[in-house]
């Protein structure tokens, strides 16, 4: 497959997904939201209390 048509189907994903978001109804898109917030959290939070750890730790120290 060539490099136009990969660009080509990922503008074609990209489109259809915003066109489905665009027909979801509020409660829909408040629980997806719900989902990713949770999904991040549980995946990444330990990422996210590193990095503030590492930010205070710099601050601490002067940098």
């Amino acid at each position: 497959m060539g490099k136009n048509k990969i660009g080509l189907l990922l503008a074609a994903a990209a489109a259809y997904g915003i066109y489905r978001y665009s027909k979801l109804t509020p409660e829909q898109k408040n629980g997806l939201m719900t989902k990713g917030k949770d999904f991040l959290n549980k995946n990444l939070g330990d990422l996210k209390n590193t990095m503030n750890k590492a930010s205070t730790k710099a601050t601490e120290n002067g940098f």
